[in-house]
């Protein structure tokens, strides 16, 4: 087409999200007819049938496939260009974000960036889930508002990432433990019972890379799906947690923490967000009291 009817990229925005004519013409208050010869329009332009029959159902093709997330992002940037911008009125703002995250931030975090939130914005609520995995379909298709962890190469190209501080990981035991009772080795902090932690369930960690240059190998006890847990374990035995410090740092009250004995390198905890959330207000808000609350820095650990 020499010059595409733009208004045929919502059309099939609404039906590659509802897969089904009835319902996309009841969505965009169409008539099933109208939606059937927009639908037609569309394979003309594409070139392909986009949706098909399967059973009682339509299902996408390939392509469709391919065209849904990129004409999602053109749909939800031409709306946003088009959306009268607003001043923002924290005090009657009254909406909910849901946050997901990685273990241990919730408890260190969560009660400084609820209580700041109640106090500029009565009317926010804050959900947190677990983050048992890197996956970010949750910010694609809206579900979640934000994200904290470690960037890697799965969350997807179009995930905007912005840095909220720098993290190490650190021993921890209780109090009393032998291991305290004379300088931190690598040697001697190998050849103690160790918990690894592990969402995915593998057998190493990065402790044991680290190890593994100095030609040791850690002794490894147990293993859990998560700090609060390894730390729960440490308080009651003679187990050594290695956990990420500022992220963990209430819940070591109680604990002997020190510094690993040897080299590694630091973790970059960042906040995890989708583009369609850029210009939004209320969201620039939020992903600012994050950024303040985890400003704070925590007092410096040495080694017993």
């Amino acid at each position: 087409m020499a010059h595409p009817d733009l208004n045929l990229l919502i059309t099939l925005d609404v039906l590659l999200a509802e897969g089904n004519v009835t319902k996309a013409a009841k969505r965009l208050r169409l008539s099933p007819s109208a939606m059937s010869r927009a639908l037609a329009r569309l394979r003309e332009a594409t070139g392909d049938p986009l949706l098909v029959r399967a059973g009682r159902g339509l299902v996408p093709t390939p392509r469709a496939l391919e065209l849904r997330e990129q004409v999602g992002q053109i749909v939800e940037a031409a709306e946003a260009a088009l959306r009268p911008v607003e001043a923002l009125d924290l005090k009657r703002l009254n909406r909910s974000f849901t946050l997901r995250s990685s273990d241990g931030f919730v408890e260190n975090f969560g009660p400084q960036l609820i209580a700041k939130a109640a106090l500029e914005a009565p009317g926010v609520r804050l959900h947190f889930l677990p983050k048992p995995d890197k996956d970010s379909a949750g910010l694609r298709d809206g579900s979640v508002d934000l994200e904290t962890g470690v960037v890697s190469g799965t969350g997807g190209p179009e995930i905007r990432a912005q840095a909220l501080f720098q993290d190490r990981f650190v021993g921890v035991v209780r109090h009393g433990h032998p291991l305290t009772m004379d300088e931190i080795t690598p040697e001697r902090y190998a050849e103690g019972q160790h918990i690894l932690v592990s969402r995915r369930g593998l057998d190493r960690g990065p402790m044991d890379d680290a190890l593994d240059a100095l030609g040791l190998k850690r002794n490894i006890a147990t293993s859990v799906g998560g700090f609060s847990a390894a730390l729960a374990l440490a308080k009651a035995s003679d187990l050594i947690a290695s956990v990420p410090e500022r992220q963990t740092g209430n819940l070591r009250t109680g604990f002997v923490s020190f510094r690993l004995p040897f080299e590694m390198p630091q973790l970059t905890v960042s906040l995890l967000w989708h583009p369609r959330q850029d210009a939004d207000p209320a969201h620039r808000w939020l992903r600012g009291i994050v950024r303040k609350v985890c400003d704070v820095r925590p007092p410096p650990i040495s080694r017993p």
